[in-house]
């Protein structure tokens, strides 16, 4: 009985130790995003062969409010939604230095233009940079963006070439809060 008791409460203090964590204060948000929607501009293009013909230009971000401590951030956009039983990381940005409040639209996969020693990671689209939506004809898809403050100046162990699931693993790991914003986009 005790040792059940004990796997219990350690699998409780598990769970709760990796829930995350909403700071207070701690916005974000993207001028391009109206509406809840994103526009043509940040779709994904035809190339990728999933039938969309937008302009695969990564959208604006502003944040304020970061929780004491923060030494960097990573910003990730998740399709919730995506038909792969796991979702889809359409955009992954590490080691945003921490006096940035800000990365401007448009940011080029080699990270030219973002606040210095930015690094974009791997997408589930296999190669660094953003990767617009584009849901299936006809669904509705629930798209997530997460701004997490980190306590760590550089995520250990990762590269540009580092899977999105090592990424969010050394985020959730390294985190001191999230903001968020919620997108639903059909087609």
């Amino acid at each position: 009985m005790t040792n059940r008791f004990i796997t219990a409460a350690g699998l409780l203090c598990l769970a709760f130790a990796t829930q995350p964590v909403v700071a207070a204060g701690f916005t974000l948000s993207s001028h391009e995003l109206t509406n809840g929607n994103f526009p043509n501009a940040q779709l994904l293009s035809q190339p990728y062969g999933f039938g969309c013909s937008g302009e695969n230009h990564s959208p604006s971000f502003n944040w304020s409010g970061a929780p004491d401590g923060t030494k960097s951030f990573a910003l990730q956009i998740y399709d919730r939604d995506a038909p792969t039983g796991l979702g889809w990381v359409h955009w992954q940005v590490v080691n945003i230095p921490a006096s940035a409040t800000s990365l401007p639209a448009g940011l080029a996969a080699n990270s030219k233009g973002a606040p210095s020693g930015t690094l974009q990671t791997r997408t589930d689209f296999g190669v660094p940079g953003y990767g617009g939506p584009c849901p299936p004809e006809g669904q509705t898809h629930h798209y997530v963006v997460t701004l997490t403050a980190l306590k760590v100046a550089t995520l250990p162990g990762v590269t540009a070439d580092a899977t999105p699931a090592l990424v969010g693993f050394m985020t959730k790991a390294n985190s001191l809060g999230e903001a968020t914003i919620h997108i639903t986009q059909g087609r």
